[in-house]
């Protein structure tokens, strides 16, 4: 198929390059290997130029897109729903694979390798006939060995419970639902390993999505905090999602940097506090004072939402 007078999208009839309806080429032909690649670097990537404006912007003039956008500056830059899912995608796969993860993932070593390892530290060889003295623990009497119970239970387990703490938990969860009491005392008796990894793979199945319904919550903050601006939900919405953006950019700037460039983390971190309230104030004006007045309400009512989408994404490991 070449060129073509009726849009095969739209039927409308094509006057020049592209539809007037639809906007789609009138010159039409199986795509090869080479465009494909060229549409998906143009088109997604933005390497036209779009995808840098926009982080310059977004990296080093704090509000300036969001008042770009606002002004109707809109063609020159990424759409902002684009650049946060992107950044977003790109913070949670660095993360996820950057080895970090719930609890300690090196259990203790046991006391014949500490022996071995202290022996090997003064400089005693070791060989496949040499032996090491291990400490044998002294047992108490019944009574110290009753407290330390009542102290402690499952010590491989990564969320520990006195004695009874656990059963109490798994009475109530029954009590709601008699399936949710059942996987709720199944968690419980889970290992310290087994715990790690279904809190890891729940916050990395669900975190995202928490984060994600997040975006509405921070504009409705914006919306209290700023009554009588006269400012829509949406133009909330858009600083929302910009400033969040620039979030997870700095974020994954943090996670993939050398620890060998001295300060360079901690000024980025620096960056990320001071980010907000500059945009803030540029995109709504105000005192410095009230402006970081705002800020600490906004962040601290943010910080508790934050952790209740990760409790409730730690809540999904447990009964799923």
């Amino acid at each position: 198929m070449d060129h073509v007078t009726v849009c095969p999208n739209c039927s409308t009839h094509i006057a020049g390059q592209f539809c007037q309806g639809c906007g789609q080429a009138a010159h039409l032909h199986v795509p090869s290997a080479r465009e494909f690649l060229h549409e998906f670097i143009a088109h997604y990537v933005a390497l036209e130029g779009k995808l840098w404006k926009s982080v310059a912007l977004l990296l080093f003039r704090p509000g300036r897109l969001t008042r770009d956008y606002i002004e109707g500056k809109r063609a020159r830059y990424v759409e902002p729903l684009r650049l946060y899912l992107s950044f977003s995608i790109i913070f949670f796969a660095i993360f996820k694979f950057s080895g970090l993860s719930f609890g300690n993932a090196v259990p203790d070593a046991p006391p014949k390798e500490q022996a071995q390892a202290s022996a090997r530290e003064k400089g005693v060889p070791l060989d496949a006939k040499s032996a090491v003295l291990v400490p044998k623990t002294q047992p108490g009497t019944l009574e110290e060995g009753r407290e330390e119970l009542g102290k402690r239970r499952k010590p491989d387990s990564l969320i520990e419970f006195d004695v009874g703490d656990d059963d109490k938990i798994g009475s109530k969860a029954a009590a709601i639902h008699p399936a949710l009491g059942k996987k709720v005392k199944n968690f419980i008796a889970l290992s310290h390993d087994a715990q790690r990894d279904a809190l890891t793979r729940a916050f990395f199945s669900y975190a995202p999505y928490a984060i994600f319904l997040l975006m509405p919550v921070f504009a409705a903050l914006l919306k209290l905090l700023y009554l009588g601006s006269g400012r829509r939900y949406g133009e909330h919405l858009l600083f929302a999602l910009h400033t969040n953006a620039f979030a997870f950019l700095m974020l994954s700037l943090v996670l993939v940097l050398p620890d060998g460039i001295p300060l360079l983390s901690p000024l980025l971190m620096l960056w990320l506090a001071f980010y907000l309230p500059t945009a803030m104030r540029k995109v709504y004006g105000g005192s410095r004072l009230l402006t970081a007045l705002r800020w600490l309400v906004l962040m601290s009512m943010h910080l508790c939402c934050a952790v209740l989408a990760v409790v409730a994404a730690a809540a999904l490991a447990v009964i799923a």
